[in-house]
Formats: C-alpha cells, sequence, structure tokens
C-alpha cells in the first residue's frame, strides 16, 4: 500500500503542475490585445525593481516583443504541457505502467536543464527541484523494474 500511495502522491504533484500551466495559459489570453510592454513596466515599479538592471531590463525586453500571435501560441504551448500532465496524473493514479514509463521519461528530460542550472548557480531552489526530480525518475524506475507494477493494480483496484 506504500507504493501505491506513492504514486498517488506523484499523480497529485503532476496533476497540480498541469493545473499551474493552465492557469499561466489563460492569463498569457487575458493579455491578448494589451499593451504588454506598460504591463510590464507597471509591475516592475509596483516591486520597485530598477527597470536598468539586468533581469528587469530582460523581462522589459522579452515583454516588448510579445506580440498576439506569440503570446497565443505560448498560451497553446501551456495548454498543451498542462493536458499531457493532467493525462501523466490520471495514469499513475490508475497505476498504469504507460503512466510509469512516461514519468520517468518526461522527469528525465528535465535533468539536464537542472544540472546546468546548478552549474550556474547553486540555489536551494534548484538543488530541490533536481533532488525531487531524481527521486521521482528513481521510484517510477525502480516501481518498472522491480515489482512491475502488478502488485500496485491490484491493490488499488480493491
Amino acid at each position: 500500500m506504500k507504493l501505491a500511495g506513492a504514486l498517488r502522491t506523484v499523480a497529485v504533484f503532476e496533476a497540480a503542475k498541469g493545473a499551474l500551466a493552465l492557469l499561466v495559459g489563460f492569463d498569457l489570453l487575458s493579455l491578448v490585445h494589451h499593451d504588454i510592454q506598460q504591463i510590464a513596466e507597471h509591475l516592475l515599479a509596483r516591486t520597485h525593481l530598477n527597470p536598468a538592471s539586468r533581469y528587469p531590463h530582460i523581462f522589459i525586453d522579452i515583454a516588448d516583443q510579445l506580440t498576439n500571435t506569440r503570446l497565443f501560441l505560448i498560451a497553446a504551448g501551456a495548454g498543451a504541457y498542462s493536458l499531457a500532465r493532467f493525462i501523466e496524473a490520471y495514469g499513475l493514479w490508475r497505476a498504469r505502467r504507460w503512466a510509469q514509463w512516461f514519468a520517468a521519461a518526461s522527469g528525465a528530460i528535465y535533468v539536464p536543464f537542472e544540472l546546468f542550472e546548478l552549474y550556474e548557480r547553486v540555489t536551494w531552489l534548484s538543488l530541490g527541484a533536481l533532488t525531487l526530480n531524481l527521486a521521482i525518475i528513481a521510484f517510477m524506475l525502480y516501481h518498472l523494474f522491480h515489482t512491475g507494477g502488478k502488485k500496485m493494480v491490484h491493490s488499488l483496484n480493491r
């Protein structure tokens, strides 16, 4: 039963990532037909960040390049990502082997980026993200190769 609980915990985590991506996508769509650069400048002013500093300046430059078409494309990407997370969460909740393979593979995709982030600058957030991701990948692979998923399905169907 412990394995089933862990698998369902990962499913909830993936569903939460999907919900967050969906919210971001809808927020991006709400910016269509608005002056994005003005909104970005207002946001920086409210947070008391200097727009001439490196990161706020990058933020302003990106906001200046966002067109309605780009907003639609980014929102569509967020929607696709969200759909993938929801499908994965459903499969993990139901203890499907394909979802476990998908979780391991999709988690492994992030590892090089997380390692690069740590190479650039070590922070607790980047270290925590890498550790959590590696733990999920290890759990999925261990379960797939050592238990075969058969016990899990029977314990979830009771």
